[in-house]
């Protein structure tokens, strides 16, 4: 399975930000969108991630205040990326190595979209039970020995 697979069920909304709106905004944004990252753009280009970790962060910093700084003071400007034909097991070994619950999806420059964690585990199980469902049904059709 690809990376591209997953885009194409999870669809294509994208919520984006610049690196110099205020935190307190992109903290707002994600808690109304029920999201867990923001992809940082200017001038139509990749320039960073704020994902809840980043927020958190920013939190701590500030004594239990998201602060008044701005996304680029926070984000992550070195975001790990794949492409859409990064096979899923690649995926998954790059989320655990790294530790990373958001990878932007990229064509060259141009971002695809974001897959999280639980889009990979998501597509992981959907794609298990399937198999499963199948080596079920070709177990119960099994054809009966014959005697010659």
């Amino acid at each position: 399975m690809k990376v591209s697979e997953i885009l194409q069920v999870k669809g294509n909304i994208l919520y984006t930000i610049t690196p110099d709106q205020m935190m307190v905004d992109a903290a707002n944004t994600m808690a109304e969108k029920d999201i867990g990252s923001l992809v940082v753009m200017e001038f139509g280009d990749l320039v960073g991630m704020l994902t809840f970790r980043e927020v958190l962060k920013a939190v701590h910093n500030n004594a239990g205040s998201v602060g008044g700084g701005t996304v680029r003071k926070h984000m992550d400007d070195h975001p790990i990326t794949v492409t859409a034909d990064t096979e899923v097991n690649e995926v998954r070994r790059i989320m655990l190595e790294k530790h990373a619950r958001y990878l932007p999806v990229m064509n060259a420059k141009t971002i695809l979209g974001v897959i999280s964690f639980y889009d990979v585990a998501r597509a992981v199980l959907e794609a298990q039970s399937f198999e499963n469902r199948m080596l079920k049904a070709y177990i119960r059709d099994w054809p009966a020995e014959t005697t010659d």
